[in-house]
């Protein structure tokens, strides 16, 4: 459920307020259990992805680094090749129905 918090500090570009968001309806829906909240718990729910993100804007801006920002499209590549060491480069395929 977690699969979509990314690191987003210290990127160039730097993170969007979409992918903050994004990160923060993530851990939203892990803490309370729900991918899609029932209409008596939407507006909390709401507001506390709205909270998680504001809070996660604040951390991002606030933090200092001297080390380089590091490249999406070189993070992105080293993801692939990891996901594809873990789970094998075959593309999927599924099996046919006996005849």
């Amino acid at each position: 459920m977690c699969r979509n918090i990314k690191t987003l500090f210290n990127f160039e570009p730097p993170a969007t307020d979409e992918e903050i968001r994004s990160a923060s309806l993530q851990f939203v829906r892990k803490l309370s259990g729900f991918n899609s909240p029932s209409k008596l718990n939407q507006e909390a729910f709401q507001r506390a992805v709205e909270d998680v993100a504001s809070a996660a804007r604040v951390l991002i801006d606030s933090l200092v680094t001297t080390a380089d920002p590091r490249d999406r499209e070189i993070e992105a590549e080293r993801a692939r090749a990891k996901s594809a060491n873990r789970f094998g480069t075959q593309p999927y395929r599924p099996l046919e129905a006996d005849a």
